[in-house]
């Protein structure tokens, strides 16, 4: 199994539409998916119209009181399952510091999906937090998205920095330009200079577009409602770079 993140610190950078189209392409390449909804916002359950609730909330799923599997939601796509959100993953934080081994939380429960899936897309908070030291620990890549700008960069530095604190050299770190606007100076001088910085980053941009912000209108990954899109296909191209990455 392959446990995969798409974090970034940074919020408003792409993340959640990552997360569902790559979980989603996943599972159209007969992957045993699971999308996994840590935001307490819950963009990603939304998307797929499941209902924002897990019984007993995130203390039975970090607690261990409750088998994960029994939360988890079936979507409407073959491979592709969804473990959802609620408001109560606000406190995933709180509920995390009260385990034995704080910072293994996430991976301990993580553990019992391994049977069951071949690959875990993690769709994760802005934040840095106790939850975001658990999904560094447990993944073995987070996959960032970046906007082309100053502060987006400085952002993914730090990023670096953290991982690089909590797990040594271990942690694959693939970022990839997001919501990039040509028609913008700036954007079209960082793609053009940043992958010659950092050699780790994917070649594969997705475009600031209308049609993925759609998603939200269609509650669906962008490739089930407009397959044919030069959008969609920017999508599969960035998980079958991931996926070669990763080995999978």
């Amino acid at each position: 199994m392959r446990l995969l993140a798409v974090y970034s610190i940074k919020g408003g950078v792409g993340k959640t539409s990552t997360a569902v189209n790559l979980a989603y392409a996943s599972a159209r390449q007969l992957h045993r998916t699971l999308l996994w909804d840590l935001d307490p916002q819950g963009a990603s359950t939304y998307y797929f119209r499941v209902k924002p609730k897990v019984k007993g909330g995130v203390s039975r799923l970090f607690g261990r009181r409750r088998r994960i599997e029994r939360s988890i939601k079936a979507t409407d796509f073959p491979y592709l399952d969804l473990l959802p959100t609620d408001a109560s993953n606000r406190y995933a934080d709180l509920i995390l510091d009260t385990l034995k081994r704080p910072r293994r939380g996430l991976h301990k429960a993580a553990r019992e999906l391994r049977k069951d899936y071949d690959v875990v897309l993690l769709d994760c908070p802005p934040s840095i937090s106790l939850l975001s030291e658990n999904v560094i620990r447990a993944a073995s890549a987070l996959i960032v998205p970046i906007i082309p700008t100053t502060l987006s960069l400085r952002t993914l530095e730090q990023l670096t920095e953290l991982c690089h604190q909590r797990t040594g050299e271990g942690l694959g770190i693939l970022p990839f330009f997001s919501m990039v606007d040509r028609r913008k100076k700036l954007h079209r001088e960082l793609v053009e200079t940043l992958p010659t910085e950092r050699p780790e980053m994917l070649t594969t941009q997705i475009p600031y577009a209308s049609l993925i912000e759609q998603m939200g209108l269609h509650r669906a990954p962008l490739a089930a409602y407009a397959a044919s899109s030069p959008e969609a296909a920017r999508y599969s191209e960035l998980w079958n770079e991931v996926r070669r990455r990763i080995g999978l």
